[in-house]
């Protein structure tokens, strides 16, 4: 049957409306519209077609599910060789890269653009008359595989260019990758089905596209950026690379907002230090920059040598993963009992730093991982996070070595180590009897985000544990100035300052006590919005699990946490001798209408990951305080909150110049207190 005139007008309206808001959402990263609203249009134009199949073409919005599984891939020869890099390892290889490129063409000082060197999956996109018709993969360079159906289902490629003077077939040469937000939920959701672990970003993406069921890699977190243009038919681009991809740009290709004119050697280095500098506030993986000639008649002049063109070179970072060797397998012992295997290893710099031990987790993570002593490891570290054991190298391990077996007793007290049906983590079930947790939660209590008591240290705690002067948080408050003068490297001035911090943290506010109480799941944003919920430490304390989980952000398992724990005995002992020490706090008001509202009539936007509470938590904890939290940056917004991976929404803040504030900065915000 045919379609009437209206549905076809209507399905090429939504066609054209989804195609809009992929430009706006992947190219220029400043959607319109919410994605429930994107959800609506999609889930009408399925019907439509649904209706009316005669109607689907190649290039709909909706031909990005997969089809079926392919027996094998297809080869496909690359109309221009895809070449790869010369690598730099220091400033001196790209100084000697600059002088060589100047010397050739005869010039004193060259245009460069540089942009981030994406630790992804190289393709080539071929369109023809605007429209996508062939995705390949490097492959050797002359020869790749056929993953058009793959390539088709990754939202950021667009499936039609748009715009003018699209030459008739243009092929794009581009990087498809995974970021590291979407690495972490795709492998949380592999663990849940007991499927494999990627090890990395990089390797999830080429896994991902390299799939004969393209229905596997639509279901992957994948994404793109260009970075360049191979072959091109009756084409009157631009003679310029920095002009080529702001035209990819306007036909509708994603590019990376990184990407900068720069002039000589000299605007080269400043380039690289300055995204070394901000490689992990990134959303996605680099490992080094990339610096190409400018002029594409340059280029020309300089043709390639071997495998890799004279015109361009890619400057590494130093590597963040490297290869050691595990001497011994032991454990640490938490503030709430948790036993966390550590391996220590065989000194090695990763990134810069010297790496020496690394947090195994879990039983389960070690034997997942199958790391044994002996074993030769490839180690990783990124930015501030504690290092970690990828992956353990098979070949190299040593005859007799013997699975790591978690102790059954704790190794600080003896105490039977317990594992809680449905938890990954065992606990010593010693409770406070445990050294090791009590110097945990002394250290906890005193932290500065919680009662914040300067000088009271790791090695005073562990001294003043050892020695049973402190036995709970509020032992501390009891102490005496000759007491703290005999214990190791502490005189009288120290035991004179060490007092005052004391006397001093015993004003407070609620949220901080909550949070120095140490209750499990509940950090500095649960403890915030816990205060600002009850208003006083006694409507929390008489709260019941039903009440507790009416509170934004709070679930059954933590509600069941913070119950027990003002049902315990000890602990109520412990509340009472910190009160009676005098540890108090201004009241808070009763109720939200007489809350004070100081953030009224601002505009936040979140980005990135906050470690001390989720992206909706925070959402609830500025509204509390009058704040209005918007989806994407504009000129109207007055303040952006980045943490870690705050992907290009902070780099559109910069330009716009809107202050932006750090984690620390963001909690100062929310409790001033804390920032005194």
């Amino acid at each position: 049957m045919s379609a009437p005139v209206a549905i076809v007008r209507r399905i090429e309206f939504l066609r054209s409306t989804l195609d809009h808001h992929n430009y706006r959402y992947y190219v220029l990263d400043d959607p319109e519209i919410p994605d429930s609203e994107y959800d609506r249009l999609m889930a009408e134009l399925v019907r439509l077609e649904a209706a009316y199949p005669q109607l689907i073409i190649s290039a709909s919005p909706t031909q990005r599910v997969g089809a079926s599984p392919l027996p094998a891939f297809n080869e496909v020869k690359h109309r221009m060789p895809m070449l790869s890099l010369a690598n730099a390892f220091d400033e001196q290889e790209v100084i000697d890269f600059d002088r060589r490129v100047r010397e050739r063409l005869g010039i004193s000082e060259l245009a460069y653009v540089a942009e981030p060197k994406l630790d992804g999956l190289a393709v080539s996109l071929v369109y023809e008359d605007g429209v996508l018709i062939q995705g390949a993969t490097r492959g050797d360079g002359t020869r790749g595989e056929d993953v058009t159906p793959n390539v088709r289902t990754i939202r950021a490629i667009p499936l039609r260019l748009h715009g003018q003077d699209i030459p008739r077939l243009l092929e794009v040469r581009g990087e498809i990758y995974m970021t590291r937000d979407g690495f972490r939920r795709l492998n949380d959701e592999q663990m849940k089905r007991g499927e494999k672990i990627f090890a990395n970003p990089r390797n999830a993406a080429a896994g991902s596209l390299r799939q004969l069921d393209s229905r596997v890699t639509a279901s992957r977190p994948l994404t793109f950026f260009c970075y360049g243009i191979g072959a091109a038919e009756n084409d009157r681009l631009p003679q310029r690379h920095f002009e080529r991809l702001q035209r990819l740009k306007a036909w509708g290709m994603p590019i990376s907002s990184e990407v900068a004119e720069v002039r000589g050697v000299d605007g080269c280095l400043k380039y690289y230090r300055s995204l070394a500098a901000r490689r992990n506030e990134l959303a996605y993986d680099i490992d080094g920059v990339v610096y190409k000639v400018d002029a594409l008649d340059s280029q020309a002049a300089l043709g390639s040598v071997a495998r890799a063109p004279r015109w361009a070179i890619a400057h590494k970072f130093p590597a963040e993963e490297a290869l050691t060797q595990v001497l011994t397998i032991g454990v640490q012992v938490g503030r709430t009992g948790a036993i966390t295997p550590v391996a220590r290893l065989q000194a090695v710099q990763v990134g810069g730093v010297t790496v020496t031990s690394a947090t195994l987790h879990n039983q389960a993570e070690v034997e997942r991982k199958d790391v044994r002593v002996g074993d030769t490891v490839v180690v990783r570290r990124a930015g501030d996070v504690i290092p970690e054991i990828v992956r353990v190298v098979p070949g190299r391990r040593l005859p007799g070595a013997r699975p790591f077996v978690l102790p059954t007793v704790c190794p600080e007290c003896h105490s039977e180590v317990v594992q809680a049906d449905g938890e990954a983590v065992a606990r010593c079930s010693g409770g406070l009897f445990c050294p090791a947790q009590r110097r945990q939660a002394i250290r906890h209590f005193a932290s500065r985000r919680a009662m914040d008591i300067e000088g009271l240290g790791e090695k005073v705690v562990e001294q003043l544990v050892a020695g049973g002067l402190v036995r709970t948080a509020a032992d501390l408050y009891q102490l005496t100035k000759e007491q703290l003068a005999a214990l190791e490297r502490m005189g009288d001035k120290s035991s004179e300052n060490l007092l005052q911090a004391i006397e001093k943290s015993k004003a407070t506010t609620l949220p901080r006590f909550l949070y120095a109480m140490g209750i499990r799941g509940v950090g500095e944003a649960t403890a915030q919005v816990l205060a600002h919920h009850f208003g006083s430490l006694e409507a929390l304390q008489a709260a019941q699990v039903e009440s507790l989980q009416t509170v934004p952000d709070i679930g059954p398992v933590v509600a069941q946490h913070i119950f027990s724990f003002f049902r315990q005995a000890h602990n109520q002992e412990v509340i009472q001798g910190l009160r009676d020490a005098g540890v108090s706090w201004a009241s808070g008001p009763q109720t939200p209408a007489q809350r004070p509202r100081p953030l009224s009539g601002k505009t936040f936007v979140l980005t990135g990951t906050l470690k001390s509470m989720g992206r909706e938590q925070a959402k609830v904890r500025l509204e509390l305080l009058g704040a209005r939290v918007a989806s994407s940056v504009s000129r109207n917004t007055d303040f952006v909150v980045a943490g870690a991976d705050p992907g290009s929404k902070l780099g559109k803040a910069r330009s716009f110049g809107i202050p932006i504030l750090d984690e620390e900065g963001f909690l100062g915000l929310l409790d001033p207190s804390a920032s005194s």
